[in-house]
Order: C-alpha cells, then sequence, then structure tokens
C-alpha cells in the first residue's frame, strides 16, 4: 500500500537516488555501503519485478539484474500508519465498494447501498482516497 499511497501523494519522500546497475539474488538487493539502513525505505524504479517501495533487509524482493534507480526514503511514521490503516479498510471495505451496483429492485423490492466509512455523504461508492482524504492531503505535494 506505500507504493500506492506515495504515488496518490506525489511525495516519495525521497532522500538520496542512486542510478546503475543493481542485482537482487536471495530477496536482497545491493546497494552502495551504508545507503540504506536496517528497517528503512526505499524504492525501486526500473525494475521488471520489483518497482515499487519495500523495506530493507527483508526478502520480498524477486531475484533480477536491472539498470535503473534505487531512492532511499524517510517516510515519517505517521505516513506509515496511515498506510496500514487504508490497508485495513481497503480489506474490509473494498470488495463492496468496488462492486458497480449500488442499488438493486425486484419484484416491489428495492435497496441501495449505503455509503461506507467516512467518505464524502454524497458518494454511494467512496475510494480510500476520498475517505481519508483530510489525512492525506498533509503529505500531498502538487
Amino acid at each position: 500500500m506505500l507504493t500506492e499511497l506515495c504515488q496518490e501523494l506525489r511525495n516519495w519522500f525521497e532522500r538520496e537516488k542512486y542510478f546503475g546497475t543493481f542485482t537482487i539474488e536471495d530477496g536482497q538487493i545491493d546497494v552502495p555501503d551504508g545507503s540504506l539502513q536496517s528497517g528503512q525505505y526505499f524504492r525501486i524504479v526500473g525494475s521488471v519485478f520489483n518497482d515499487g517501495v519495500h523495506q530493507y533487509d527483508t526478502d520480498d524482493l524477486h531475484d533480477e539484474v536491472f539498470v535503473g534507480a534505487v531512492w532511499s526514503m524517510a517516510i515519517p511514521p505517521v505516513v506509515v500508519d496511515l498506510s496500514e490503516r487504508i490497508s485495513e479498510w481497503v480489506t474490509k471495505y473494498g470488495d463492496s465498494v468496488s462492486s458497480p451496483y449500488s442499488s438493486e429492485s425486484f419484484g416491489g423490492y428495492s435497496y441501495q447501498k449505503a455509503s461506507v466509512g467516512q467518505g464524502n455523504a454524497n458518494s454511494i461508492n467512496p475510494t480510500w482516497q476520498s475517505v481519508f482524504a483530510n489525512e492525506l492531503n498533509r503529505w500531498r505535494k502538487i
């Protein structure tokens, strides 16, 4: 969710950008010594399998060699927490709000799906972006 959140915010919280050929082997990426600290978030750009935000010293990457960039990031803990809350919301409401049907009528019976979460009161199917808009705006770059 951090990749989608940073993309929505247009804010990658980047610190340093490293360009070149990178090797990912056994789920670990080779980066210049000292450029990433354990637990730090980083972004991969230009990879076939691993583009996006990852946390250093985890082995969740797919092995490959790619020419691209690795950006070290300094994502504030409050943004990481926001990402986790958004993930929980999407898990809970994602299927129902992504449905193309907001009402149904048959045999004299009808109903309309209520708005979910804290989204726009006029929205039948709110998105995580609308539900968390106030919190997102604080970190959004124009």
